[in-house]
C-alpha cells in the first residue's frame, strides 16, 4: 500500500544559475506546502541556491527550508534509500548508488523526467510516455507545457488573485518599491531587465533615453550588467546605483528572493525576462513582456521560440502579431531592437490586454504541481 504522505526526492544539477534552482525550489515548496508531501531537495551548487534563498546554508550538508529538505548533493555519494517518486529535473543524471537503491525497493518508485518547458506540438504525444528502464524501474517522461495534454505551469494556490490584489493597490506597490530602494517618478514607466548578454540592447536603451515619456528601468543582478555598463560608458555597475540618461533611469537591484521577484514584476508595465522560471512567472504578471531564450546548438532554441510565440499571439491583430514577433526574434537573435520597440509602442493597449487574457487563459489549466501529483496517484 503507498504511504499516505508518499517521499518525493528532486534532483536538481545547476546549470544555468538560477533557472533550474529557480524551478525545482518553487516545486519542492508547492508540494510540500499544497500537497502535505515529504519532500527531499537535492542541490549540487548551494552557492546559486542562496542567491534566491537567502536563508540557505551554503556549508549544511543537511537543512529544512521552508518545509523542504534541502540536501546538498556529494560529490562522493553515501547510501541512502530512494522516495516513492523520484524526479530527475531537466534530464540530469542520477547517481549510480541512488539508482541502484530505486532498482533494490519494493515496490519500485516512480521515476519521472521534469522536461524543458516549450510550446512545440510533439510535446503533448510525448507526455506521460515511458522512457528508459533502470532494471526494473521504469523512467516516463513530464513535459511543462502550454496546452491540455501537458503537464501545465508552476502556479501556487491563489497566485493569480494575489497578484490582482497586488497590482489594484497602488501603496502596497509603492511600499514594496521602496523597501527595494526604488523611488520613481510618478509618471515613469517601470521595465524590469533580466537577460542573458545581448548586443541588442544599446538600440533599445538609445531610444527609451530619447523618448519624452521618462522610464525607470530596474536591472537585476545578472549577466546582461556588462552591457548596460557600457552603453553608460562606465566600467562596473553595482547594487544601488543609479544612473541617468536624458529619459532613462537605469537602477541595479540586488538578487531578491522568489516571491519578491514576482511583486517586481507585477509592479512592471514590461518585463524582459530569460530562461525558464522567470519566463513564467512574467506570464503570471499579465503584463506585456520580452523572453531571453537561452540559446541551443543548431539555434534549435529558435523552434521553441517561433512555437510559444505562435500561442501567445494568436489573439492579437495581424499587426501586433507581427511587432511581437518581430522583436521577440531580433532580442533572441542579438540584433538591434529600438526600431522593434516603437512597432511595439503603436499596439500597447492591445498587447496588455493580451497579455491578461493569455495570463488567465493558462490559470484555467492544472498547475505544474498538481500535474505531477495526479500522475503519481495514476501510477499506483
Amino acid at each position: 500500500m503507498p504511504q499516505l504522505k508518499p517521499r518525493w526526492d528532486i534532483f536538481c544539477t545547476v546549470v544555468d544559475n538560477f533557472g533550474d534552482i529557480g524551478v525545482t525550489w518553487r516545486l519542492a515548496r508547492q508540494l510540500a506546502a499544497e500537497h502535505g508531501l515529504t519532500v527531499r531537495l537535492w542541490v549540487d551548487d548551494l552557492r546559486a541556491f542562496e542567491r534566491i534563498c537567502p536563508a540557505i546554508d551554503i556549508n549544511a550538508s543537511q537543512q529544512w527550508q521552508q518545509g523542504v529538505e534541502v540536501r546538498h548533493w556529494p560529490a562522493e555519494w553515501v547510501h541512502i534509500e530512494a522516495a516513492d517518486v523520484v524526479i530527475a529535473a531537466f534530464a540530469c543524471q542520477l547517481p549510480s548508488d541512488y539508482m541502484d537503491a530505486m532498482a533494490t525497493r519494493e515496490p519500485p518508485p516512480l521515476w519521472m523526467n521534469l522536461d524543458y518547458l516549450s510550446a512545440e506540438d510533439w510535446v503533448i504525444g510525448c507526455h506521460g510516455l515511458p522512457s528508459v528502464k533502470y532494471k526494473s524501474v521504469q523512467k516516463f517522461f513530464f513535459f511543462p507545457g502550454f496546452q491540455p495534454g501537458t503537464g501545465g505551469l508552476l502556479r501556487e494556490r491563489g497566485l493569480l488573485e494575489q497578484r490582482r490584489q497586488f497590482q489594484q493597490d497602488a501603496e502596497a506597490q509603492r511600499q514594496f518599491l521602496q523597501g527595494l530602494g526604488i523611488d520613481p517618478a510618478s509618471d515613469a514607466e517601470l521595465i524590469s531587465l533580466f537577460a542573458y548578454e545581448n548586443a541588442g540592447l544599446a538600440s533599445w536603451l538609445d531610444v527609451l533615453a530619447a523618448d519624452s515619456a521618462p522610464t525607470h528601468l530596474l536591472v537585476p543582478e545578472g549577466r546582461i550588467l556588462g552591457d548596460v555598463a557600457r552603453w553608460l560608458g562606465v566600467e562596473t555597475l553595482r547594487v544601488g546605483e543609479i544612473n541617468v540618461r536624458q529619459s532613462l533611469t537605469v537602477q541595479v537591484l540586488p538578487f531578491v528572493r522568489q516571491d519578491q521577484y514576482d511583486q517586481l514584476l507585477w509592479c512592471c508595465d514590461f518585463n524582459a525576462v530569460r530562461g525558464e522560471d522567470s519566463f513564467v512567472r512574467a506570464q503570471w504578471a499579465g503584463r506585456p513582456m520580452l523572453w531571453h531564450i537561452y540559446q541551443q546548438d543548431e539555434d534549435i532554441h529558435l523552434d521553441k521560440l517561433d512555437a510559444f510565440l505562435a500561442l501567445y499571439t494568436k489573439g492579437l491583430s495581424p499587426a501586433a502579431a507581427e511587432a511581437m514577433n518581430g522583436l521577440w526574434r531580433a532580442w533572441s537573435a542579438g540584433q538591434p531592437i529600438g526600431e522593434q520597440w516603437l512597432e511595439v509602442r503603436n499596439h500597447w493597449p492591445e498587447l496588455q490586454e493580451n497579455a491578461e487574457a493569455w495570463c488567465l487563459e493558462q490559470g484555467l489549466q492544472a498547475d505544474l504541481a498538481a500535474a505531477l501529483v495526479q500522475f503519481y496517484l495514476n501510477w499506483i
